[in-house]
C-alpha cells in the first residue's frame, strides 16, 4: 500500500450495445442497464452523495455528444444530476482555463471509451494532466474510465495489436499512457476479443508490470495504487511476469513467435482482491461445507 496515494482508480473493461460497439458500451440485461446494476453504481458509491460533481471526459470518442448523453441518462437513473461534459477535442481545449477550473472543482472524472491515443496525445504534458495526478495522489478523488479510458490509465499503454497475430513479436504496439499507475498494464474487452496473447506479450516485454485484462461489464477498484478489488459480472485476468524464466522476445526477429515460460495467471471475480505490491490473491468470502 502507498499511503501517499489517496485517490481511487476504476478501470472498466467496456461492453457492447446489442452487438454495436458504441464506444461507451451500454449493454441490456433483462431490460436493465448494466451500469445501473453494477459498474456505475460502484463508481457512484465511491464518489459519494448526490452533492458530488462528476465530469465525463469524452476526448477518446469520435461521437462525444452521443456518448455523454448515454452517461447522463445512466447517472440520472442513479439519482445523480451533477454530471457535466468535458468536450475536450484537442490540446487547445485541454489548456482552456474553463476546463482546468472545472477539473479543480470536480469530485470525480469518467473517461469514455474510443481511441486511447487521443487521450495521451491530447493530455500528455498539459497542466490538466498534472492536476489530475496531483488530485489523485493527494486527495480522495475518483478517476474512472471504460475501454480506452481504462487502458490509458497506466504508464505502459497498449494502443494497437490484432488478437490473431498477438503471439508474434512486434504485433503489440505499446506507448506511454497517462501514467496514474506505473505498475500495471491494462487491456479491455479481454474475453470477447481474445486479447490474452496481446496482454501476455506486453507483460513479457515489461515483466515488472502486472497485466490486468478486463472483460465486458467488469472492472477493478484500485486503492492506494496497489489494492485491486473485482467488480461487475465478468472476469478479470491478472498476468504476473515476475517469475518468468525463459523469454525469447529480446532475441527473435520482428514477426517471429514469442515463447514465455512461467507466466502466472489469476482470474478474479466480483469481490476477489489482489495486491500488486505483494502479488497476493485474496478470494471473496466463501462458505465451505464438507
Amino acid at each position: 500500500m502507498d499511503p501517499e496515494i489517496k485517490g481511487i482508480l476504476v478501470p472498466v473493461g467496456g461492453a457492447e450495445d446489442k452487438g454495436t460497439d458504441l464506444e461507451l458500451g451500454i449493454i441490456q440485461r433483462n431490460n436493465l442497464n448494466f451500469f445501473e446494476l453494477g459498474i456505475l453504481r460502484n463508481i457512484v458509491d465511491l464518489v459519494g452523495d448526490e452533492t458530488k460533481k462528476i465530469e465525463v471526459i469524452t476526448t477518446a470518442s469520435s461521437i462525444p455528444d452521443e456518448v455523454f448523453e448515454n452517461y447522463r441518462q445512466a447517472f440520472e437513473k442513479l439519482g445523480r444530476t451533477r454530471v457535466d461534459h468535458m468536450r475536450i477535442r484537442n490540446r487547445t481545449d485541454a489548456t482552456n482555463h474553463v476546463y482546468v477550473r472545472r477539473l479543480m472543482e470536480a469530485d470525480a472524472v469518467m473517461f469514455s471509451g474510443g481511441n486511447q491515443l487521443r487521450l495521451t496525445s491530447i493530455f500528455g504534458g498539459t497542466r490538466f494532466l498534472e492536476i489530475l495526478h496531483e488530485r489523485y495522489r493527494t486527495e480522495y478523488f475518483v478517476i474512472a474510465g471504460t475501454s480506452a479510458g481504462a487502458m490509458a490509465m497506466s504508464n505502459t499503454m497498449i494502443y494497437q495489436g490484432n488478437a490473431s497475430n498477438a503471439h508474434l513479436k512486434g504485433e503489440v504496439k505499446i506507448t506511454t499512457g497517462l501514467g496514474f499507475n506505473k505498475d500495471i498494464i491494462i487491456d479491455s474487452h479481454f474475453n470477447k476479443r481474445g486479447r490474452f496473447p496481446r496482454l501476455a506479450q506486453a507483460v513479457a516485454a515489461n515483466p515488472q508490470a502486472i497485466g490486468i485484462g478486463l472483460g465486458e461489464d467488469t472492472g477493478v477498484i484500485i486503492r492506494h495504487g496497489t489494492e485491486l478489488e473485482g467488480i461487475g459480472s465478468g472476469a478479470t485476468f491478472i498476468i504476473d511476469g515476475r517469475f518468468i524464466r525463459h523469454c525469447n522476445i529480446a532475441d527473435i526477429e520482428e514477426g517471429q513467435p514469442i515463447s514465455v515460460e512461467n507466466l502466472v495467471v489469476h482470474i478474479m471475480e466480483k469481490g476477489n482482491k489482489y495486491d500488486i505490491r505483494t502479488r497476493r490473491f485474496e478470494p471473496a468470502n466463501v462458505n465451505v461445507t464438507s
